[in-house]
């Protein structure tokens, strides 16, 4: 069979794509469609799988004259799809987020109206309060699926000795997870790296911090010759976070579907800083679901910007406090989720391989 993953624009529309399509690798042919500037021109080649780029454009949220070239853009993408998908002949289509899934599902249906027959079409939106663009999707798509999956490579992670090593950690001292996001997340960076500067990492603690690529050279320029540099490690970006996950006793990250998908999967507990410009406010609403299972602080991103980090990993970092919100985080630990995804995908095409084309 042949699947086709559309999406992009972060890793959390890229990451659960890329799951599903590893444990697809041995029995199907696999394609992503993206945009061609955004972050699955990296992602998707370091993981092994082609990459076919199409115009797209966001959904504006209010009338302006975005709308035209709005319109433009996903008619143009919405061309180049039709023309891809008669290529690649794919018996399944998985829109995993981002505004390039508009083109390709529109492109989908269009096909399946014009042939009375075509690929079924899922949404991945994991997300608490969904997105425009995946709002406007959800009429036309046949599932939605609300599941995270995670890679292989996290659910087998690493013994914490030899994660450290390769990371240049301390085994001995607990660690400290802060994800900055594929994009950067400037509020987390900016705080964290004045915590270093300011020696007020707390005792017996280390850090990771993953600043993403836009961010890492002011990080880095911020935090040279700083003297509390020996307990905190600066990566730009990770391409496999097992071994920052097998090191990390706390993750300090904004609320991401697929990084709170992570945190549930491994029981990591974590202070969470939603993104306050996110679509409908669905980080904030993704994260209180750890914060009410009581393994996670949630703190606005204004208050990281005040200066309110700090106080918070003081709480955090107590050891019974510790001990509590890990015991939380691994109660939410459940069954794999990408098991039930890829028994749909074996029965969503089986049934389309039993239905017969009408004739126009």
């Amino acid at each position: 069979m042949t699947v086709v993953f559309a999406g992009g624009g972060t890793g959390g529309h890229l990451y659960p794509a890329i799951a599903i399509a590893d444990a697809l690798r041995d029995r199907a042919s696999i394609a992503f469609i993206g945009a061609a500037n955004r972050l699955e021109t990296t992602i998707v080649p370091r993981a092994g799988y082609p990459l076919y780029t199409i115009a797209g454009h966001p959904m504006p949220r209010r009338p302006s004259l975005d709308l035209v070239k709005t319109a433009v853009a996903n008619l143009w993408g919405t061309a180049q799809s039709l023309r891809l998908l008669a290529a690649l002949r794919p018996d399944l289509i998985v829109a995993t987020g981002g505004y390039v899934c508009f083109p390709v599902a529109l492109a989908a249906r269009i096909a399946r109206l014009a042939k009375r027959s075509g690929p079924p079409v899922v949404l991945l939106e994991p997300n608490a309060a969904p997105g425009l663009t995946n709002r406007l999707l959800a009429p036309i798509v046949d599932e939605t699926w609300h599941q995270v999956p995670i890679r292989e490579s996290l659910r087998r992670l690493p013994s914490r000795d030899v994660a450290a090593q390769r990371l240049g950690l301390d085994p001995s001292l607990r660690g400290i997870l802060v994800l900055g996001g594929s994009q950067g997340a400037r509020t987390i960076n900016d705080a964290v790296a004045a915590l270093a500067r300011e020696g007020a990492i707390p005792q017996g603690w280390q850090v990771l911090h993953v600043t993403g690529e836009p961010d890492y050279a002011r990080v880095t320029a911020a935090l040279e010759n700083e003297p509390a540099m020996e307990r905190y490690a600066v990566r730009a970006y990770l391409d496999d976070m097992a071994d920052a996950y097998a090191c990390a006793d706390l993750v300090v990250a904004r609320a991401g579907a697929s990084t709170l998908g992570e945190l549930c999967a491994l029981g990591r507990p974590a202070i969470l800083v939603p993104y306050p410009h996110a679509a409908e406010g669905h980080q904030a609403r993704n994260a209180s679901r750890l914060q009410d299972a009581g393994a996670a602080l949630v703190v606005d991103d204004a208050a990281v910007a005040a200066g309110a980090l700090g106080g918070m990993l003081a709480v955090v970092t107590v050891p019974q406090r510790l001990a509590e919100m890990t015991d939380r985080a691994k109660q939410m630990q459940g069954s794999d989720p990408l098991t039930t995804i890829l028994a749909r995908i074996e029965s969503l095409v089986a049934r389309n391989d039993r239905r017969e084309p009408l004739a126009l």
